[in-house]
């Protein structure tokens, strides 16, 4: 078994599909379908699932990727280890952040780690907050600003966690929209919206698994409510999108949505009682980050509290670590 066995295997089950793979790795699409029927044949097991759809791995596969991943990012981590020794940190770090945080930060952010860490390139992903744990799982990802369910039962183990803040959901709806639509048909402040109210509006929700989305059916169902759910999506932007089209409201642990497009058109009203989720820095717990992650974590911990000081937003609230 050699190395591109190992990167070609996890090329292919992060695309998906054995071309999506050949034209990411540069590798013809022949020539990589071999690689693969070569280290099957090697290991005597079968390692993807194939089908007109695509690939996902079997049983097998998956303890393959998930090792793999580890000794890759291993191998990929020994020169910024060796280049970082007394030195400036350096190299590459893949940062994963929620996708509603991203779409707020993530260019001040990467602005800030570019002035401060001149010799490290930031890979940035948005995804979902349970997709980025996967990612950290799987060594794809080296850190990850992510939404934690506060009762812990979304928390992955394994992962060491930094909590930075704790937001309250919010239901976001059109300015002036109608009573049917989510608000009182004028464009005056609503101090708070119920719970059993949220669930009778035409509601744009995010497709599970997702963190907002199990806090809010664990609140629907511990009240006997059945959602009234429009739309689904995986995307912030794809909800807010749909919310400012009349397809429905929102509810997202977000209240300042002054960046985001449209937001002129936009209200957000808490929702009661409170519903909270913490975001928290989040970095595989066995394996040791390396000087250019390190910081990259405090250069986005430092950030988030400066940012986070500067909002006048009551829904928000600092977290006092001693971590």
């Amino acid at each position: 078994m050699h190395q591109r066995h190992l990167r070609y295997f996890v090329g292919i089950v992060d695309a998906g599909s054995f071309s999506r793979a050949a034209t990411l790795i540069h590798v013809a699409q022949p020539a990589l379908s071999q690689q693969i029927a070569d280290l099957e044949q090697e290991l005597g097991v079968t390692l993807l699932h194939r089908s007109a759809r695509g690939v996902r791995p079997t049983p097998a596969g998956e303890l393959l990727y998930k090792e793999a991943s580890a000794i890759l990012q291993q191998m990929d981590r020994l020169p910024d280890l060796l280049r970082s020794l007394g030195a400036a940190p350096q190299g590459v770090v893949r940062l994963g952040m929620s996708s509603t945080l991203a779409s707020v930060l993530a260019g001040s952010l990467i602005e800030t780690c570019r002035a401060q860490l001149p010799k490290v390139t930031l890979q940035f992903t948005a995804a979902n907050s349970l997709q980025l744990r996967e990612r950290l799982h799987a060594g794809s990802l080296d850190i990850a600003l992510a939404f934690e369910d506060d009762d812990g039962a979304n928390v992955n183990t394994g992962l060491h966690h930094l909590p930075l803040f704790r937001r309250r959901l919010s239901l976001i709806r059109r300015r002036g929209a109608t009573g049917s639509d989510g608000g009182a048909g004028d464009d005056a402040d609503q101090a708070a919206v119920s719970i059993e109210t949220l669930a009778a509006l035409p509601l744009v929700l995010a497709i599970r698994p997702n963190v907002t989305r199990t806090l809010l059916d664990r609140a629907f169902t511990a009240r006997g409510l059945t959602p009234q759910i429009v739309a689904e999506t995986e995307l912030f932007s794809g909800m807010m999108s749909a919310v400012l089209a009349g397809v429905g409201v929102a509810a997202i642990p977000a209240s300042d949505l002054s960046i985001t497009p449209g937001h002129e058109a936009l209200v957000a009203i808490p929702i009661e009682p409170p519903l909270f989720l913490t975001a928290a820095i989040l970095a595989p717990g066995a394996t040791p980050l390396t000087p250019a992650a390190t910081a990259v974590r405090k250069v986005l911990a430092a950030f988030m509290r400066d940012y986070l000081s500067g909002l006048s937003c009551q829904d928000t609230v600092l977290v006092e670590s001693t971590s």
